[in-house]
């Protein structure tokens, strides 16, 4: 059974101890340095510890979640790892690959499981656009666009600041990226060239454009802005035999087809808004065929459950620390590329 710490009682903090115990864990206890967020604890009705270190101390918890800014992950996790504490981190897991490699040894020489809570593997609107993949539900993918967009603008608490971890690429973009390499596994990313920008903030990233030419002939477009205002599709896949469009989280969208008309393609020029044109005429009724989008099933409690199996010996992690360092390192080569305007070779 996972008897889980949870350090850091911000917003990840209480869903945790509002979701994992409905995978089956306990929740031992809390901390956070905050007073306010004692307080928020105490009135929820759990044992609270005003730090990390003390926390550690109790013999009863196994596990531990770091819910904490981005810069503590690498300092905690070496102290759970010392205490004898399995330790599951929050995403981004840590700032650089040799943060990760760190705290990767830490745990393996002590002999503690480490994850990372990636729960965005379970978004149901990536796993269409997946299904879509292993199941050439659209022919050959020339192109897959994951498009994430905002109007909300400003960033808060540490978030905006760079030492803290804060900025996009570290909230989101590990997100974004890593579903792009569990969607296609065994797919090798030759080159990554990436645009990253503040927009509205000072110090930290709000808006990156990454895009990826793969070993298999897709070119992956990621995009991410706080301020976008009117947005574009979540997910748009094409391939030689129809197009997929996935509007949003709540997966509103259609796999689109062509109908006969379009295998030849009618002589004359037509007169358009845009001029004469015969390509990009408009398309006759009846010529796209709208289909549903395909179902999938998902639920999250997978992460607590598999984590409990792993522990037990019974299974191996759904998130493994190879998968994370291959994020991490594609996020610093896309820094790398925006640095210097140049495209990045990669694997």
């Amino acid at each position: 059974m996972i008897r889980l710490g949870i350090i850091g009682f911000g917003g990840m903090g209480k869903w945790h101890a509002e979701n994992a115990p409905r995978a089956g864990a306990e929740i031992v206890a809390v901390c956070d340095i905050a007073e306010e967020k004692q307080q928020d604890a105490r009135e929820m009705g759990y044992k609270i510890y005003e730090t990390a270190d003390k926390l550690l101390t109790d013999t009863k918890i196994n596990t531990v979640v770091l819910t904490v800014p981005n810069y503590l992950h690498r300092e905690i996790c070496l102290k759970a790892a010392a205490a004898g504490k399995n330790v599951i981190a929050e995403k981004p897991a840590a700032l650089s690959v040799k943060e990760l490699d760190e705290m990767e040894t830490a745990c393996k020489e002590k002999g503690v499981l480490f994850t990372v809570h990636q729960n965005r593997r379970w978004d149901k609107d990536m796993l269409i656009a997946k299904k879509a993949y292993d199941e050439g539900l659209l022919g050959n993918i020339f192109t897959i666009e994951s498009k994430l967009h905002s109007g909300n603008g400003y960033m808060h608490e540490w978030h905006i600041y760079k030492k803290y971890g804060g900025g996009m690429m570290y909230d989101w973009g590990v997100h974004l990226i890593d579903q792009i390499l569990f969607m296609m596994p065994g797919v090798k990313i030759k080159t990554i060239y990436a645009d990253i920008k503040n927009v509205l903030h000072e110090e930290v990233d709000d808006y990156f454009k990454i895009i990826m030419q793969t070993d298999s002939g897709i070119t992956v477009h990621v995009e991410l802005s706080t301020y976008i205002l009117d947005y574009q599709p979540r997910w748009l896949v094409g391939g030689d035999k129809g197009t997929m469009i996935v509007r949003n989280f709540a997966c509103d969208g259609n796999v689109y087809r062509t109908g006969k008309m379009l295998e030849k393609l009618p002589p004359q020029i037509t007169e358009t808004e845009a001029g004469p044109t015969r390509q990009f005429a408009p398309i006759p009724p009846g010529g796209i065929i709208t289909e549903p989008l395909p179902e999938v099933t998902s639920d999250w409690t997978d992460f607590y459950h598999n984590v409990e199996a792993v522990i037990e010996k019974r299974e191996e992690p759904l998130i493994k620390i190879s998968e994370v360092r291959r994020v991490l390192s594609l996020m610093e080569a896309a820094w790398e590329s925006a640095k210097t305007g140049e495209t990045i070779q990669f694997e």
